[in-house]
């Protein structure tokens, strides 16, 4: 499963803050972080590798999604989809996820059955097989996960081109799940190759939340992690974006009833210390929630209700990554007779809107209000307390930053949302792709399809 970057916005909306994160390491170097929960009887255990697609090298692109397809296939005690099975017939849950800075194995279960999931991730980070033949056809699911996810979605294509133009050095360019000539050449070697380089206890993290207590995650741990060696994992060499020096501009024909815009401004993530350009950041972070995300906010407002000259308009802002960068993206759908080039022109506007006057003290209200009281995952909330530990912890900053979080937006000013929206949506740092829509041919079906990891 391919694992598009959250929104910090969203993603940190504490809905229990402060509750205790109980956390140990292994002497392999494994860490471990626990977070108690007892409303049910229900636990939520997730390994987290430090590795993703940031990590490959040209001509391997989708390997690390590969391999997350690939460890469930077997191991030398167990065949290919046992674990799947196992977990199913226990009442669980399992999936996967691979994203630019990580990848992450998950289950959903009863308290008891935690003993068994761990023994099993243990199991398949030691002693995955990954054989030829399985490769063979596990590598045809992906080709079609990837026609399914982004050639056969006129949007999905504009968002792949915006990211290899707008990064063109850096390897946030290249998409998760690969190029697609790269999935045509690749090997179980190339497979075998990143489990070995990656997959080791030194650059895992085991996170549980829910019905347990710590003291008997960390001795479950300890049994089923701590018997496995660690390995020295790959020196990773600095990956620095070449600087943008003027506006980037392309478009992709691609049949569609619609035409579509995506613009980004390259933008700093917060710094793992903390300080550098922290204001900055946050600043951002709440700029993207008055512009987006709910039916009051400005774009919508303007864009669609006011002018009607889009269907549709958004924005979105990543503002912790492994890599360093990130972008403010703007997408939006344009009305009826109206081009993208006039669409662009009047998100242009917009911003120019906050660049000269400012937000209102009742967006400010509206956006901090809402971090304060929002409980965004209350039907789940185990499973992103669960997340927000992993995601955090893996990419390099501590999790500790969830208690922060509130603190440093409720200090954001419309003078900081100003500075920063002069600062960085300059034409230098703008990447532009649209969708010219092509005629749509009714006989033509989809090419791919989805698959469950």
């Amino acid at each position: 499963m391919i694992f598009k970057k959250l929104f910090l916005f969203l993603f940190l909306f504490p809905t229990f803050i402060h509750a205790q994160v109980h956390q140990s390491i292994l002497d392999n170097g494994m860490k471990i972080f626990v977070k108690e929960d007892h409303r049910s009887p229900v636990v939520i255990s997730q390994v987290w590798y430090r590795a993703g697609s940031i990590d490959e090298v040209n001509g391997k692109t989708g390997v690390a999604h590969v391999l997350e397809h690939m460890m469930f296939k077997g191991t030398k005690t167990t065949k290919p989809g046992e674990f799947s099975e196992i977990v199913a017939a226990a009442g669980g849950s399992e999936n996967a996820f691979t994203g630019a800075d990580y990848t992450c194995y998950f289950q959903r279960i009863e308290k008891s059955n935690l003993p068994m999931v761990l023994k099993m991730e243990a199991d398949r980070m030691q002693n995955l097989v990954i054989l030829e033949e399985e490769f063979n056809k596990e590598i045809q699911v992906v080709m079609e996960e990837r026609r399914w996810r982004t050639d056969d979605k006129p949007t999905s294509q504009v968002n792949e081109l915006m990211q290899s133009l707008a990064f063109v050095s850096h390897p946030y360019g290249r998409p998760v799940v690969g190029w697609m000539n790269d999935l045509e050449n690749m090997t179980y070697e190339d497979a075998l190759e990143w489990y070995n380089d990656w997959y080791t206890p030194s650059n895992a993290i085991l996170v549980v939340a829910g019905d347990v207590k710590a003291d008997d995650v960390f001795l479950l741990a300890q049994k089923y992690f701590g018997p496995i060696p660690a390995k020295k994992i790959k020196t990773r060499k600095p990956q620095i974006e070449a600087e943008q020096t003027g506006m980037r501009k392309a478009i992709v024909k691609a049949p569609s009833k619609l035409s579509y815009l995506q613009m980004a401004y390259k933008v700093p993530a917060l710094d793992k210390n903390l300080s550098k350009d922290s204001k900055d950041i946050y600043a951002l972070e709440v700029l993207a929630g008055i512009l987006s995300n709910t039916s009051a906010a400005r774009l919508n407002q303007s864009l669609v209700n006011e002018q009607r000259i889009a269907l549709n308009a958004g924005a979105g802002y990543a503002m912790i990554t492994r890599g360093g960068l990130s972008l403010f993206e703007f997408y939006a759908t344009p009305s009826e007779e109206v081009s993208v080039e006039q669409l662009e022109i009047a998100i242009k506007k917009e911003i120019k809107k906050i660049v000269d006057q400012g937000v209102t003290q009742e967006e400010l209200n509206r956006i901090k209000t809402s971090v304060i009281a929002s409980e965004v995952y209350e039907k789940d909330s185990v499973f992103y307390q669960a997340m927000q530990i992993g995601q955090l912890e893996t990419i390099g900053y501590p999790h500790t930053l969830m208690d922060q979080y509130i603190e440093n937006v409720k200090k954001v000013s419309s003078s900081q949302i100003q500075d920063v929206a002069k600062k960085y949506f300059v034409d230098d740092r703008l990447t532009v792709v649209s969708l010219d829509p092509q005629p749509l041919d009714p006989n033509k079906k989809p090419q791919g399809k989805p698959h469950v990891h």
